[in-house]
């Protein structure tokens, strides 16, 4: 039996729901979107084109809500093999758009380099229970416009896994569009396969911006998934009521979904979020503070209850450093939504408010992701019963050690983390012993150093990513990234 943890009944869940519904019926969403409010008044809802401003009908809403699909089908770079997002299923991706790195050798952040961007490249699809990569550190060395695509770009260079992404611009998504395309061929094979997610966020209170209102519903044209990412903070741009936040990310993120089921019926979403608490003491947002994680797992329960797969920025951590902090915090929220059975957690690597990228914290999280899987399958029987054999063994032996069914069962029972977590005995030796930081930074090295370029591109493929990119970005970033990839 698979372990689940709820935090709303049944009837709350129905009537935060029903609330949430009722705010976009009596209050609407501001809407910068001018082709969008000119479909919604066709579609019968009130639309005030002056103050750009939209109300919802019930009727809008169930059709939306009935269209969107229960699950996505995220594939691999190569199209042979996807990442089920339904059901209890948890998938595990790093925290995206990190405009800092946390360097090792200062321990300070700094902002980050294409360098950067090239390293956690060669790092991140060797991470075995990181499911996808995300474009997950921005370089400022680059032009403006460009540090979208050129994650991207370096990562469908690099990675064989599907990749969590998304647009600053109007003009950046039609880039990341061709990028993908340079890698399926046709629009058709990119819909029946698609590999990357976009995050497109409402900006609270209840209002969209031309830039995410757009990539929604051009993502949904394209058959791209979306996963929405309201951003509710409590006290500040949100109730200071975890029910009340809960009220307004339902509102928020249903406009997302009428939004990308009236772009095109049955587009891949997914009901996500970063909810925060606002700290009166610091002015400060957390997003992983407990009660925002509770918002989390608790909003999680409502996209079941409405059928739709779900998402939440999770399992990261709002400390400067790789310590204690960054443990439990990043520990607690994997957990956490690993329990409720959120289908896409964003945020292993990442640090301070949403916007530093750690390597040596990326490593860490990338063992606690196996933890939580182990943790998410339960206990089950396994040859345990009749005990009467393995006790009889055990008592004759008096050790279990090299038994048949302790070598038929060790790995699939216990979780057996890498280098980084470190349960070895102290010895004799005056040698001293590696910290957490020192062993993360060195199987940061080491996979770095190991790594080499799949064998998943063709030749036109990668010709194709590179004629497109060097249109949007300029020959030698193009030359730049490729060099620190081979």
């Amino acid at each position: 039996m698979k372990p689940k943890l709820k935090l709303l009944s049944t009837d709350l869940a129905e009537k935060i729901v029903s609330e949430g519904r009722r705010l976009l019926e009596t209050k609407g969403v501001t809407l910068h979107h001018d082709a969008l409010l000119k479909r919604f008044a066709d579609e019968g809802c009130r639309v005030d084109l002056e103050a750009k401003h939209v109300w919802f009908t019930q009727e809008i809403i169930d059709r939306s809500l009935t269209a969107a699909p229960s699950g996505i089908e995220l594939w691999n770079i190569a199209g042979t093999e996807y990442c089920d997002l339904s059901g209890d299923n948890s998938h595990y991706t790093p925290g995206s758009a990190g405009i800092k790195i946390l360097e090792h050798e200062t321990q300070r952040m700094r902002l980050a380099t294409v360098d950067d961007m090239v390293r956690y490249s060669r790092l991140v699809d060797r991470l075995r229970n990181i499911d996808y990569s995300a474009t997950a550190v921005v370089p400022s060395d680059v032009p403006e416009g460009v540090d979208d695509s050129i994650r991207l770009y370096a990562l469908l260079l690099s990675t064989t896994r599907p990749v969590v992404t998304g647009a600053f611009s109007i003009a950046g998504l039609d880039v990341l569009r061709d990028l993908q395309l340079a890698v399926r061929g046709t629009r058709e094979a990119l819909r029946k396969k698609p590999f990357t997610i976009f995050s497109c966020c409402p900006t609270s209170p209840l209002k969209w911006s031309d830039v995410t209102s757009d990539n929604t519903m051009k993502c949904a044209e394209l058959g791209i998934p979306v996963e929405f990412i309201s951003m509710p903070l409590a006290g500040l741009v949100a109730p200071i009521t975890l029910v009340g936040c809960l009220i307004q990310h339902t509102a928020e993120t249903l406009s997302g979904v009428i939004i990308s089921q009236t772009s095109r019926p049955g587009a891949p979403v997914l009901y996500g979020g970063s909810p925060g608490s606002f700290d009166m003491r610091t002015m400060a947002a957390s997003i992983t503070s407990l009660e925002a994680q509770m918002v989390d797992c608790a909003y999680a329960q409502i996209g079941k209850y409405l059928g739709l797969p779900t998402q939440a920025y999770i399992g990261l951590s709002d400390s400067k450093f790789l310590d204690g902090q960054a443990g439990f915090e990043s520990g607690t929220g994997i957990y956490l939504a690993t329990l409720a059975g959120v289908n896409s957690l964003s945020g292993p690597g990442m640090l301070y408010f949403e916007s530093c990228q750690s390597l040596e914290k990326l490593v860490l999280d990338n063992e606690i992701c196996g933890m939580a899987r182990r943790l998410a399958a339960g206990i089950e029987p396994r040859e345990d019963f009749p005990c009467d054999a393995l006790f009889d063994q055990l008592l004759e032996d008096k050790e279990l050690l090299t038994a048949e069914h302790t070598l038929k069962h060790f790995r699939e029972e216990h979780y057996i983390p890498g280098d980084v977590i470190d349960r070895t005995q102290i010895g004799d030796s005056d040698a001293g012993y590696p910290t957490l930081i020192e062993r993360a930074h060195a199987e940061v090295e080491r996979m770095v150093s190991e790594y080499a370029a799949p064998a998943v591109l063709s030749p036109d493929q990668i010709k194709n990513l590179d004629n497109v990119m060097t249109g949007a970005a300029g020959l030698d970033l193009v030359a730049r990234v490729k060099a620190g990839l081979t």
